[in-house]
Parts: C-alpha cells; sequence; structure tokens
C-alpha cells in the first residue's frame, strides 16, 4: 500500500521536477498571452471579432508550427505580422526547450554527453570523487558564487546530479583526460576526496599542472603526511574536526574556559554556548535570565528545539538542548560561563562514553583523555582504545559502560540509524545524561534532535564549511559550528535604515556589529541611515546566510590576516 503524504509540504520535488513544473507553468501563462493579444489585436488592428478559442487555436497552431491558413488572409497592418513572427521564433524556441528538458530525458538509455551540459568554466574549482553528499557542498559553493566542475567515476551518480542542475561531468579522477575536459587550465584548485585514490589523483594533476592549490580531503588524519608529499597543498579531516568539536562541548559542561570565540574588532567577541544539564538556567525565560545584568554578555541568537532564533522570543524558556549565541568583551563571555556554570561538578564515579572508535570516536578521545576526565569507550571491534566490544546500540553494552552514571555519551557511529538508536536508548537509561551525536546525513540531524540530542554535527555540512573556509576564508566560529558570520560591504543598504531594509525578514539574517570611520560598534540603532561605506557582520543559520547572499548580490569581505 501507497503511503500518501499528509500535506502539501510532506511532498518531496527533485529540483528537475521543480524546474519542469515552472517550465510548464510558464508555457501555459505565455499561451495565454498571446491568445489575448491577438485576440485584442484583431479587434482593434483589423476590425475582425472572433471567439477567444479561435485566437486560442490560431496560437497553438502557430507555436506548434502545423499551420494557420484561416486567419492569413485577414491580415494587414504591420504590427499584426510582427506579433504572428514573434509568436513563430517563441514557438520554435520552446520546442527546443521542452525537447531538450522534457523529451530526451524520458529516453533513458540514450547516450549523453554530460560535457555538453558545462558552461564554459574560468576560476572555478574542479572537484574529485566528493563523497559526503556532493549536494551539500555544491550548493555551498553555488551560493558563495565559486563556479565548480565534479568529476564522478559513477556514470549513474554523474547522471543524476547533471539532472539536478549541478556541474557534473562522467569521469576518473586519474585519467588526466578528465581534468583537460573539466578546463583545469583554467581553474584555480582541485579538491580531491577520492579515499585510496587520493594520492593517484593528486600525482595526476600535479603531472598537468605543477602550480595549482590542491586541497585534499581524508577520513584518516593519518594520512596527512603521505598527502602533503604526494603533492596537496591542504589536507582537511573532517572526522577529526568533528570529533574534536564534540568533545570540547563535553568539556566545557565541566569548566568555564571557553572552547572558541571569534574577535569581530573593538575588543567584540561572539561564541556559542550549550546549556548543559543541571545549567541554573534551565527552565528561565530569556527576559528572566538576567545574563546582561550579571555578566555583560548579550544574547544574540539561540537555537532552540532545534530551531534558530535571530533574537530569540524574550519568552523562550531555556532548555538542556538550548545553543546560546552571545556577544561581548572576552571577560564577559567568560563571566557568562562562569555564572550558568552547573552546580554539579565532576564526580570521580561519573564517566564520559564515546560510542565508536573511528576517527570521530578516536579524535574525541584524544581530547576527553588530554583534561584528566574518565572515559570508557564502546566499539564493535576489538583494538586499541577499546574497552567494550559491542553493540552501542543494547542496553546490555550502554548499562556495562555505567550509562545510568555517566555524565555524557558522544554518539561517532559511522551508521546514522545506529547513532539515532543508541541516542534514544541513552535517553531512556539516563534522561540527565549529556547526548551529542554526529551523523553523516544533514537531514538526520533534526531527527537526532527529536531522538533527544542535545547538541548534533553532520559530516557534510562540517566537510562542506572546511572547504568553503579554504576558498574563501570566510568568518565561521568553527568549521564545526551551527552558527555562521558573514562580513559585507554595506553598500546594497545605502540611503536606507536597518529598519527599512528588510534583512531579517527577507533572509532570517541579523546584524550584530557595524563598522565605520569612527570604528566598531555592536550598539545597532535600527534607524541609522547607511552611508553604504559601512561594513556590517551578521549572523544567521547556513540557510538564512546563503539567503542574504541572493537577496542583496553581495560578495563577503575576506578576513585580514
Amino acid at each position: 500500500m501507497v503511503d500518501l503524504p499528509e500535506s502539501l509540504s510532506d511532498i518531496q520535488i527533485s529540483r528537475r521536477d521543480r524546474l519542469i513544473g515552472y517550465y510548464l507553468t510558464g508555457l501555459v501563462g505565455l499561451v495565454l498571452i498571446y491568445t489575448i493579444i491577438y485576440n485584442v489585436a484583431l479587434a482593434q488592428l483589423e476590425g475582425v471579432n472572433q471567439s477567444i478559442f479561435a485566437s486560442f487555436e490560431f496560437i497553438v497552431q502557430t507555436m506548434t508550427t502545423t499551420g494557420y491558413g484561416q486567419d492569413s488572409e485577414i491580415w494587414s497592418h504591420p504590427l499584426m505580422f510582427l506579433f504572428v513572427a514573434g509568436a513563430q521564433i517563441s514557438g520554435i524556441a520552446i520546442g527546443f526547450f521542452t525537447l531538450r528538458l522534457i523529451i530526451i530525458p524520458l529516453f533513458t538509455g540514450a547516450e549523453v554527453n554530460l560535457d555538453n551540459r558545462l558552461t564554459p568554466k574560468t576560476d572555478h574549482v574542479i572537484i574529485c570523487e566528493y563523497r559526503r553528499d556532493s549536494a551539500v557542498l555544491l550548493d555551498e559553493l553555488r551560493e558563495l558564487g565559486i563556479e565548480y566542475v565534479l568529476i564522478s567515476s559513477s556514470e549513474e551518480n554523474a547522471k543524476d546530479l547533471s539532472d539536478e542542475g549541478y556541474s557534473v561531468i562522467h569521469g576518473s579522477p586519474q585519467d588526466a583526460t578528465a581534468f583537460e575536459r573539466a578546463s583545469i587550465e583554467t581553474a584555480r584548485a582541485v579538491i580531491t576526496d577520492a579515499g585510496d585514490a587520493n594520492v593517484n589523483t593528486i600525482l595526476t594533476v600535479r603531472s598537468i599542472d605543477p602550480d595549482i592549490d590542491i586541497i585534499a580531503l581524508t577520513d584518516d588524519s593519518d594520512m596527512r603526511n603521505v598527502l602533503m608529499d604526494s603533492g596537496a597543498d591542504t589536507v582537511l579531516s573532517p572526522h577529526g574536526v568533528l570529533g574534536r568539536r564534540l568533545a570540547e562541548k563535553v568539556v566545557s559542561s565541566f569548566s568555564s574556559d571557553l572552547t572558541d570565540t571569534i574577535d569581530l574588532g573593538g575588543e567584540i567577541e561572539v561564541t556559542e554556548i550549550p546549556i548543559q544539564p543541571g545549567n541554573r538556567l534551565i527552565g528561565t525565560r530569556i527576559r528572566n535570565s538576567n545574563i546582561r545584568e550579571e555578566t555583560g554578555a548579550n544574547i544574540i541568537g539561540a537555537w532552540i528545539d532545534g530551531e534558530l532564533q535571530l533574537p530569540p522570543d524574550p519568552d523562550a524558556i531555556i532548555r538542556s538542548n538550548t545553543v546560546l549565541l552571545l556577544s561581548g568583551a572576552h571577560d564577559a563571555l567568560e563571566a557568562f560561563s562562569e555564572f550558568t556554570q552547573p552546580s554539579r561538578t565532576f564526580r570521580q564515579h561519573e564517566r564520559i562514553i564515546i560510542a565508536g572508535q573511528g576517527e570521530v570516536g578516536q579524535a574525541a578521545r584524544e581530547v576527553v583523555s588530554g583534561e584528566g576526565l574518565d572515559v570508557v569507550t564502546i566499539d564493535i571491534e576489538d583494538h586499541d582504545g577499546v574497552d567494550i566490544v559491542g553493540d552501542a546500540g543494547s542496553d546490555d553494552i550502554l548499562e556495562t559502560a555505567g550509562i545510568e552514571t555517566a555524565g555524557a555519551i558522544i554518539v561517532g557511529l559511522p551508521d546514522d540509524s545506529a547513532s539515532l538508536l543508541t541516542t534514544v536508548l541513552a535517553r531512556s537509561l539516563n534522561p540527565d545524561i549529556e547526548i551529542l551525536t554526529r551523523v553523516s546525513d544533514t537531514d538526520a540531524t533534526r531527527k537526532a534532535l527529536s531522538a533527544g540530542a542535545d547538541y548534533v554535527l553532520s559530516v557534510p555540512r562540517v566537510s562542506a564549511r572546511m572547504v568553503a573556509r579554504e576558498l574563501r576564508g570566510e568568518d565561521i566560529l568553527a568549521p564545526a559550528s551551527q552558527i555562521r558570520l558573514l562580513r559585507v560591504p554595506a553598500e546594497p543598504l545605502a540611503g536606507s535604515t536597518l529598519a527599512e531594509s528588510g534583512i531579517y525578514e527577507k533572509t532570517g539574517c541579523r546584524v550584530i556589529a557595524i563598522e565605520d570611520e569612527s570604528g566598531f560598534t555592536s550598539t545597532i540603532d535600527p534607524q541609522r541611515r547607511f552611508t553604504g561605506n559601512e561594513r556590517i557582520v551578521l549572523v544567521g543559520s547556513d540557510e538564512a546566510v546563503q539567503q542574504f547572499r541572493k537577496q542583496f548580490d553581495v560578495s563577503p569581505i575576506e578576513p585580514e590576516n
């Protein structure tokens, strides 16, 4: 039995299907407009009154080039001849679009040369065998305004992505001709994520262009030196960064030290701090938190129940899975961390559990162990560093690890289904435990939060941010942060006030600082009128920042070194 969607919003429509829908809607609209124009023109210019249906038939005949003999004798006005010629030309053009967009893709057995779909590229990046949800990275690059070509050795994957509107070709990254087809001679960088074939890919690129910038991604940080020796300029290990980030969040539960901040200028910094179980703010409304009065820090945003609020609702209740985004002087942010420190301290019989000892789990263990905290590791296979061999998605294994008295659990399993199961079990066995979860699918982030996780990071999003940071040097709290900062010139706002610009209403971003000739300020007057010479700092989610760039068509300012 087919499961029907409960509402229209539940229907998942692919990019290509949406494009076809827009195309067909536009085509119907154009035919109707032509019909009305023709019917009115006959009456006004030729003095001929005929049925609107007859005019509709004529337009369809003309645009499909099937003839229109019944009306050709009644035209005499030059405008009529010009209109009919325009309808003929547009009909031919629409025919080509229909053939390319709808007819050809229906014949799946037909040979399709993906190279022919590429537009001319220059100053672009070439991406080889990206294995972490290609669409997340490609969407990121497209919204950043960075041209790209993805080389995929899977013909099916290449066709699917190309049909979705991405710039993809089928080929082997170990074949020099694939890079020539991707216009490597005009490219700015090559990104390789080919796993065991990374070295081969790097050597292939170096044989073609000794000077082009090469960024390599790897799931094994031990491969860094090998990849650098092979010719890579930069080596990124997303799993290691993600594991360390999750561990830093655990450590911050038992320390007032800030794990990461970003300096905006003018002694103003921004950081995000998750609210841990036992925090004195839990159950308090934001308006009653007295954070500014007690510490001097300002709440400029908050993740509440998995939703980013900029600014947060003053009546919103702070919960154990809330992440607060704060701005202020470094001393103020440290004072906030001390002010909100849970009343409990880490007791000797408590522990931190790390489920999974892959790259993520190992990186997390190094951070936690370095803080002198008690750690218990779980993995399905027995190897160095594993304390308990078994499935972390089992009640018995979690109980053996001491889940009932543990202070936190880091779920670093490679399979999202297993991660979600472990998250649910951990929450049911210990309602007060702090749960930090890694997911491999971006769409699983909200599921993990619903399952009981306090903090969730996705591998595709972290990877895409790391690549974006290398290519653009843009400001991010950390590659594994849930919040993005953006510095842009205020030129698009010239002549308007912040209130009139509608930045928040149109994009979901919030301006948190302004820099002009007088210096840097985080005190924002919504009625201040911009000259266009200022620089503004905005904060928002990935989607909000992308929407801002699209709405205001402005490029970010790269941070000064």
